[in-house]
């Protein structure tokens, strides 16, 4: 039984180390890409490194075709095929394979067809997390942002039409038309025009007075529901990570969801290398720590002890003695779930078999480190 297990698990190992390097190696291919596009622009750096562009552009062609064919290959194993291709990744993946070679095939010149290559550049929008979260940020917060955009219309075809109707005698190359007007309600209201078109009559002037007010108040709303957005959806991400960590360590596996909640609100992570030094001996003690992965030692006289996932340290400074008794530092990469003091004796408070329980571990560590 235990051959299988192996097995799969060595699989497993070797399929996410083979997708980690796939995601590097296509993010150097793409930015290979961009620099050879950026000189297939260049006249003279394109007459003198014509073949080399061209056959490093071939290159990043092969590979990026390589792994959509291998993505493909996936999606039929797992019989996820429609899903991979009506999917943005899929759609992208096929328009980096097929793209250029298609513009090839149909005559374009070479030059100008390896420019469709910048639909290589989507390939790392999902490696960037804080992308997605931008998404589930506007699709949560669509009905704010469309009422604002709703705003922001109505001001715009309102401007136009009174700028129409100031300036259209006085300027009529300028403001002939509610299209002309249109085009510098946009620039004015984005606050871009640089004065290039300005209203002369005095009721004109006012108009784009308010206008500009008015696209400073329409922007400054987008900019604060996208923020406040960003924000809970921040705070959202650290609570399920954290909760994740919570329920990970044993000493917390007897509460409820309730509970665990509670305490995850509490606690916050801290990510460390290896051989980070944590604690000093003598400083004084304002938290205490739980071990969700990693391990750390503790260095006490004559000998040092080893804590890993699921001990906790740092309580002794919280019951009594506020000075740190040993130095305490990581052996390898480590979570660690931090509680400071004020939440410490709210938790307690809460939680008294949690106080009860790490009263008796102080105690017996009390006893042993004498």
């Amino acid at each position: 039984m235990s051959k299988p297990l192996e097995s799969t698990a060595l699989a497993q190992f070797v399929a996410a180390t083979t997708g980690r390097n796939m995601t590097r190696a296509a993010h150097v291919a793409v930015v290979a890409s961009v620099v050879l596009m950026i000189l297939l622009s260049i006249d003279p750096a394109y007459d003198a490194l014509y073949f080399w562009i061209n056959a490093l552009l071939f290159a990043c062609l092969v590979f990026f075709t390589f792994e959509w064919v291998v993505r493909l290959r996936q999606a039929v194993v797992v019989q996820h095929v429609m899903p991979y291709l009506l999917s943005m990744r899929g759609i992208v993946d096929a328009a980096g394979a097929i793209a250029v070679p298609l513009a090839l095939a149909l005559g374009t010149s070479p030059r100008v067809a390896w420019l469709l290559g910048v639909v290589w550049l989507l390939k790392v929008i999902p490696g960037i997390r804080g992308l997605r979260q931008l998404r589930r940020v506007l699709v949560q917060e669509s009905g704010p942002l469309l009422s604002v955009l709703v705003i922001f219309l109505m001001v715009l075809f309102l401007a136009s039409v009174a700028a129409y109707f100031l300036e259209r005698d006085v300027q009529p190359a300028t403001f002939g038309s509610i299209p002309a007007a249109l085009w510098w309600a946009v620039t004015t209201l984005t606050t871009t025009g640089y004065g290039d078109v300005v209203p002369i009559t005095p009721l004109g002037r006012i108009v784009a007075a308010f206008v500009m007010i008015c696209g400073l108040g329409v922007f400054g709303l987008w900019a604060g529901i996208l923020a406040t957005g960003f924000a809970a959806e921040t705070r959202r991400d650290n609570f399920l990570r954290t909760w994740e960590s919570v329920s990970k360590v044993p000493f917390f596996a007897a509460l409820g969801p309730a509970a665990i909640a509670d305490v995850t609100r509490m606690l916050r992570t801290m990510d460390l290398p290896a051989r980070t030094t944590i604690l000093r001996k003598g400083q004084v003690g304002d938290c205490m720590y739980f071990i969700a992965a990693g391990e750390v030692e503790v260095d006490l006289p004559g000998k040092k002890v080893r804590l890993g996932q699921g001990a906790f340290f740092g309580e002794m400074a919280l019951l009594g003695n506020h000075l740190r008794s040993a130095n305490i530092a990581t052996t390898r990469v480590s979570k660690l779930l931090v509680l400071d003091l004020v939440d410490f004796r709210v938790l307690m408070a809460r939680h008294p078999d949690l106080a009860e329980t790490i009263d008796t571990e102080a105690r017996r560590r009390e006893l042993e480190n004498r």
